[in-house]
């Protein structure tokens, strides 16, 4: 039993001297740190494209679909394909409507965490990426550089089929319904097509009369929300949108581009019926009914009608004079 310690005693010794020689920060002097062979290691795939490198092989094999556009995950039932198989998991529970990643504040579900995530800063309130043109504050910084095309006018997104170019991805997407002969919108009332739902029931608003958007300022009502947010910033004298010609300052992206014209001179509306052409689409509609005689204002006093708004609005004064007078 003595024998069997005491060489035990020296093994155990023997193995620490060689432990001790193996972490001697001299003989480290001549070869590479422990640290230097880990990260080594660590970065053996390299990506002869972007020399981005990685740990594992499968992981640089995903990543290298960035650069060929390989997409093999497909989804059986619209046939929508993705470069990593996670995404194809999270997309296909648009068609089961699972909804596993739940909010904690409010309750509210979502398909994927990345959502949830987004939908968060609305409860937190944090919004860390600011621009620095109109000191408008975003969540997210993909919030921030599709923002900032509204001041630059860029518009990198092109169709390959008609050339018509646009700010986000998803409105090109879309656009793109329409020329894949995918199922398209169309108003009972008029007949115009329209690539989304929501568009829809959004234009119809014009021949229902329907304003559900309401400013809280002063009582103002409007079809689209977007209108409702370009009329806020003149209560707030918010105008973020400006010309780089002459400085002058606008509450819309819109209205900025029709100005805009002023300089450039461009005259992209042109009338059908006579060839006259005109800067803004509101121009056309008013000229237009030179040629249709129509006159849609009409005098609820005494049922005279007017080609413009503020034609009635002067006639309206008379009945009020009168009014005054009597």
């Amino acid at each position: 039993m003595r024998r069997k310690t005491r060489n035990f005693k020296q093994k155990t010794v023997q193995d620490n001297k060689t432990l001790t020689e193996v972490s001697d920060p001299e003989s480290e002097k001549d070869g590479p740190t422990i640290n230097e062979r880990i990260q080594a290691v660590k970065r053996q795939y390299v990506c002869t494209e972007c020399g981005k490198a990685f740990s594992q092989s499968a992981n640089l094999t995903v990543h290298e679909r960035i650069h060929t556009g390989e997409k093999p995950y497909k989804c059986k039932e619209c046939g929508k394909a993705f470069s990593h198989s996670s995404n194809l998991v999270v997309h296909r529970r648009i068609h089961t409507g699972l909804k596993p990643y739940t909010c904690s504040e409010c309750g509210k579900s979502f398909s994927g965490k990345s959502h949830l995530i987004r939908h968060q800063g609305i409860h937190s309130g944090e919004k860390t990426y600011e621009c620095k043109e109109c000191g408008k504050a975003f969540s997210r910084s993909s919030g921030l550089i599709s923002h900032h095309r509204v001041h630059t006018g860029e518009k990198p997104y092109t169709c390959i089929e008609c050339g018509k170019a646009f700010s986000r991805s998803s409105n090109l997407t879309q656009h793109q319904r329409m020329h894949k002969g995918k199922k398209v919108y169309k108003c009972k009332e008029c007949g115009k097509t329209c690539v989304s739902n929501t568009k829809i029931m959004d234009h119809q608003r014009i021949h229902t009369g329907e304003k559900p958007y309401e400013c809280d300022e002063c009582g103002k009502a409007f079809i689209l929300k977007k209108t409702l947010n370009e009329h806020q910033r003149l209560h707030r004298r918010e105008k973020p949108y400006k010309c780089s010609e002459c400085g002058k300052a606008f509450t819309s992206n819109r209205n900025l581009i029709d100005h805009q014209r002023v300089h450039t001179g461009e005259k992209p509306y042109k009338c059908n019926e006579c060839g006259k052409t005109f800067r803004q689409t509101s121009q056309v509609i008013l000229h237009l009914r030179t040629h249709t005689k129509e006159k849609p204002y009409k005098c609820s006093e005494c049922g005279k009608a007017y080609r413009y708004s503020s034609q009635l609005i002067q006639h309206q004064r008379k009945h009020n004079e009168e009014k005054e007078m009597s």
